[in-house]
This record gives C-alpha cells, structure tokens and sequence, in this order.
C-alpha cells in the first residue's frame, strides 16, 4: 500500500521510505550531502556534458559501451570505497581529475539509487546545499501547484543528518518564498528547525559521515559540499540522464 502525501512540502528522511509513497505527479528533489548529489551538482556546474546515475558498478561499466573513448569518465564508489579503475567519487577530487565537455558515469552506494528509485516521480531534480537557492526558485516558478518531495538519501537505510540538514537549507528557502505558516509536514519541519540551529561547515565535519570523510583525509571535501548557494544550475533526470536546464 502506497502511502498519499498531503503536504505541499514534505521532508523523507531516508531513500527506502520512497518505496512507502506515491511519487507518480510529484517533484522529487534527491539530496546526498557527502556526497553523491554534491559532485554531480558540481560537474554539471563546470562544464560536465551530463551525469549519467546508475545503480552500481556493473550498470556503470555497462553504460560507457555506450560513448566513445575519451568523451566519459567513470566515476563511482561503494561503501564509501573508490571502486578499483574509477575516478574519486567526491566532488573536489572528480573535478581535479576533469569533466568539461564529458560525461560523467556515475555510481554510489546511496544517492545513485536514491535518483533511480525516484525515477517515477513527474520530475527528478539534483539537489545540493551548492545549489539550493536557485533550484527552489526554479521549482516554485515551474511547478507552483505541485507537491514537492525532499528525498535525503541516507546510508543503507540509516539516517544521515548532513542530508537532515540540506533537506532543511531547502525548506528554509521555501520559507523565505511562501512564508511560515505554508503548508510544511512535520517531517519538513523538522529539518527546518535543525537547520536554523546547525554552523556549516561544523555540522557536516561532526556528522557521523563527516568524521568518517575527515579520517579519510577528506576535510576539504566536506566544507566544499558545506558551501551554500555556490552554483545557481538546475540539474534535471531526463530519460536516466542528468543535465542542466
């Protein structure tokens, strides 16, 4: 049995209750802080053709048959561990490496299947907090009736708080557009509230992923994905395909 929301704005906090809703008519906006919709938000920004999201690494070495040698880069993790022969999965890292003009085959433990579990919604948005402001604007300009649903990815059917917290830097930029009292579910809320009271980048480096980044070496990741309203682009899943309206 389908759940059917009732709320303009609705927060789900991790991509296995996507499976308890109806999203057939709704906008669906994906968030996985650190890191999988940062990077992709962040390769699109700089020039990357499209991102191509795919469940896992034999879905990714599948769909590069489809380009020619030198037009894609491959790109992916699992577990929080660079599969072996791809590009570095983190948004600093895949730009080092090089994008512009390619396109990015990309895979990840949790926001890859959080955009394809989203497929069925009426539109898949990329959402980061890089890209928060616009992307909001973006959607109340175009979909000013329709249900919006913030999906944070999470971890293996765990609850991450870097995601709780995009999902709140989203809500407070609907505030800011349809007031206070719109119509928020608790669960938006929620995040809303944490947000206000969270310092970025401090809140992502204590995060249970943060600190696990920050042993890896990977501090300037974080703060890089902690970075607000860097990038104003729209990334859009069209036909299993990401690029920039």
């Amino acid at each position: 049995m389908k759940v059917e929301l009732d709320h303009r704005i609705h927060v789900l906090t991790r991509k296995e209750e996507l499976d308890t809703v109806r999203v057939a008519g709704r906008v669906v906006v994906v968030l996985d802080i650190l890191f999988a919709t940062t990077t992709m938000v962040s390769a699109l920004a700089h020039g990357a053709a499209a991102v191509i999201p795919v469940l896992d690494e034999s879905a990714a070495r599948e769909r590069c048959g489809d380009f020619a040698e030198g037009s894609y880069v491959l790109s992916g993790e699992l577990m929080a561990e660079t599969i072996a022969g791809f590009a570095h999965p983190a948004p600093l890292a895949l730009l080092e490496h090089g994008v512009h003009g390619k396109t990015v085959v990309y895979c990840t433990t949790n926001g890859t299947v959080a955009m394809s579990r989203a497929a069925g919604a009426a539109t898949v948005y990329c959402g980061a907090l890089l890209n928060a402001g616009r992307l909001v604007e973006h959607i109340l300009a175009e979909h000013p009736r329709d249900s919006v649903l913030i999906v944070c990815s999470g971890s293996a059917n765990n609850f991450n708080l870097e995601d709780f917290c995009g999902a709140g830097a989203f809500v407070e930029r609907f505030v800011r557009h349809l007031g206070e009292a719109a119509d928020f579910s608790d669960a938006a809320r929620a995040a809303l509230g944490f947000y206000r009271h969270a310092s970025l980048p401090r809140a992502l480096l204590e995060c249970r992923v943060g600190r696990m980044m920050q042993r890896r070496g990977l501090a300037r990741e974080v703060e890089f994905a902690a970075r607000e309203d860097a990038f104003p682009v729209v990334p859009v899943l069209r036909e299993g395909r990401l690029s920039l309206l």
